[in-house]
């Protein structure tokens, strides 16, 4: 058996040269999506394409680590791989995500002989398609979602390959910028390699030969152990995109998630079958959705390898919004439908079984916003994806998280110095939402307010969001959390209307190419999340903090968790101690 100490040290030195190839990437590319909202992963491979360590940058990339590598090296042949090469690849169909993300691979050699494979997963801010941004809430197929590329070679023998890179340039609005973020990718796969040399020179090829399978059967264990601990059953549950941008109707995943022993099933047959619209996950989504979901609650310590996933089996028929089938459009997977699948898996189902582990939802959307036109400053094309914070839902024992990107994406916002000097927009709000964390003996998140106006003679917009009709549900006695609100003021309007009624858009958070113009002026209010547990619950002293920090107003604090603060700020502990009595009976 292998020593486990030196397994621990093998895992993290493969953890940190992912990380120091992720940190790499973000001082040298070009788009802030990257720079500064971190929206990629990188990962080593095995030389069967399994997955070894991967940086924890964006969990939402988990199933494309898994999956795509090998899917890509079963495609091309794993003897096409020459030193020096790499391969791109974002089909969906063939493991991918959506097409934004692009996976680059790369072998690595050792003494002569390939040793196994580089990648990294990142979203590339634009990718042409039928809305600036490649974000298009109208796509009907995925021939107007970007460009779409199976395994070709970017870089053959260290060399780029012009064909391939003269394709990408013509078809993608920013060309500079894909020329840029590209070479950050293949730059940190090549600072990659260099520390996979070191790491084999320091312990030798046959030791680290022998210690991978030992990682794998490692992590195996640890998950077996976890699930077996819990009772064995069948526990279901269902949650819904609002619609999918053409038909006003919700769209239901519905999961059967089995313990067994020592293995979960999670099936989701009973899924509703795919939109015509951009919300549909292909298999690695929903893949990414479902193990992130059970990582937060069973083996949350345990390594994350190929190893982990063996005790977990997942069914996903074709032809569902859960795994889209070609050529349905599949852009709005992976940032809607998969933290609606997580809070699935997560809150409502493993809440059944360990509710002390789990939390009330998150605002479910990663707030899509995009834009593009011609910068009146540099006379030059520009495209931006922006995502934005949310809440994220109470547990037992701490409060969500204030604005943070989805519980599936590690990513960071755009800071609105670099929002406002890269884009034309000048920003009015951009604050904490009070009031609207669901209320709970440990309190919802708060979304955002951002309120910007356009600086430009025309600005193409376009957006794919969610949670503007159902509220983000709460737990174990908690209140729901704030909806999403997407306005829009024209110039010399008085007040902010929904898209639909200003623009006859179908739905009033999924619309693309709509043209704003100077002096227009865009609303976004992000969800907040759910509260944990029953309000009346929540200390006295953490509600009044609440109050003086804003977060809660004093008619809030009063109505929704029995506290009644006078106008000097201190509590009248009589009258609460009333309230909350009368709460605990009417409600308890």
């Amino acid at each position: 058996m292998a020593d486990p100490v030196f397994l621990k040290i093998l895992h993290s030195q493969f953890v940190n040269i992912c990380e120091e190839m992720a940190v790499a990437m973000m001082r040298t590319a070009y788009s802030p999506i990257f720079s500064e909202g971190l929206d990629f992963s990188f990962l080593i491979l095995d030389e069967n394409g399994d997955l070894i360590a991967m940086a924890n940058m964006n969990p939402a990339m988990l199933g494309q680590a898994l999956f795509s590598g090998r899917w890509v090296i079963d495609d091309v042949g794993a003897d096409a791989f020459e030193p020096g090469d790499v391969i791109v690849h974002n089909d969906p169909y063939r493991g991918g995500s959506h097409m934004p993300e692009h996976l680059l691979v790369t072998p690595f050699f050792f003494d002569g002989e390939r040793r196994g494979f580089l990648g990294t997963v990142g979203h590339v801010a634009e990718i042409g398609g039928m809305a600036p941004g490649s974000f298009s809430s109208n796509a009907t197929e995925i021939y107007q979602e970007g460009l779409r590329l199976p395994p070709v070679k970017l870089v053959r023998g260290g060399k780029h390959v012009q064909e391939t890179w003269r394709i990408m340039m013509a078809n993608h609005r920013t060309p500079d910028h894909t020329w840029g973020d590209f070479n950050a990718m293949i730059g940190a796969l090549s600072i990659g390699q260099r520390r996979l040399e070191a790491l084999y020179e320091e312990h030798g090829v046959e030791q680290i030969a022998a210690a991978v399978p030992a990682l794998f059967d490692y992590a195996e264990a640890w998950m077996r152990r976890d699930i077996a601990q819990l009772p064995d059953g069948i526990y279901s549950a269902e949650d819904c995109q609002e619609d999918d941008g053409f038909a006003d109707r919700p769209y239901f995943i519905r999961c059967d998630l089995t313990i067994k022993g020592d293995r979960v099933i999670v099936d989701y047959s009973r899924s509703d079958e795919q939109a015509r619209g951009v919300i549909n996950g292909p298999y690695v989504v929903t893949a990414s959705a479902t193990y992130n979901g059970l990582f937060q609650v069973i083996g949350s310590e345990c390594p994350i390898n190929v190893g982990a996933f063996r005790p977990i089996d997942i069914i996903a028929p074709a032809g569902t919004v859960v795994n889209v089938r070609h050529p349905g459009p599949c852009v709005g997977g992976q940032t809607e439908l998969q933290p609606r699948i997580l809070d699935l898996i997560q809150g409502k189902i493993l809440s059944q079984i360990v509710p002390d582990r789990c939390a009330a939802a998150c605002g479910g959307t990663s707030c899509n916003f995009l834009f593009g036109g011609i910068h009146p400053r540099t006379g030059h094309y520009y495209a931006h994806y922006n995502f934005e914070g949310i809440g994220w839902g109470g547990r037992r024992l701490t409060d969500g998280n204030d604005a943070q990107i989805v519980p599936h994406g590690n990513c960071q916002n755009t800071p609105l110095e670099i929002f406002e000097t890269r884009y034309p927009w000048v920003h009015s709000e951009y604050r904490l939402n009070p009031d609207g964390g669901g209320p709970g003996r440990t309190r919802g998140g708060l979304g955002i307010t951002r309120v910007m106006t356009v600086e430009a003679d025309e600005i193409v917009v376009s957006a794919l969001c969610d949670r503007s009709r159902v509220s983000p549900w709460g737990l174990a006695g908690g209140g729901t959390g704030e909806r999403l609100a997407f306005l829009v003021k024209r110039n010399g309007d008085s007040e902010f209307r929904p898209f639909p009624e200003a623009f006859g858009t179908i739905s009033p958070t999924k619309f693309s190419n709509v043209r704003l113009q100077r002096g227009d002026a865009v609303l976004l209010r992000s969800p907040s999340g759910g509260g944990y547990g029953p309000p009346w619950e929540r200390p006295v002293e953490r509600v009044a903090r609440d109050v003086e920090s804003g977060f809660v107003s004093a008619a809030r604090a009063r109505e929704d968790y029995g506290v009644v603060i006078e106008t000097d700020g201190s509590v009248d502990e009589a009258a609460t101690g009333t309230l909350r009595r009368e709460m605990a009976d009417e409600l308890g």
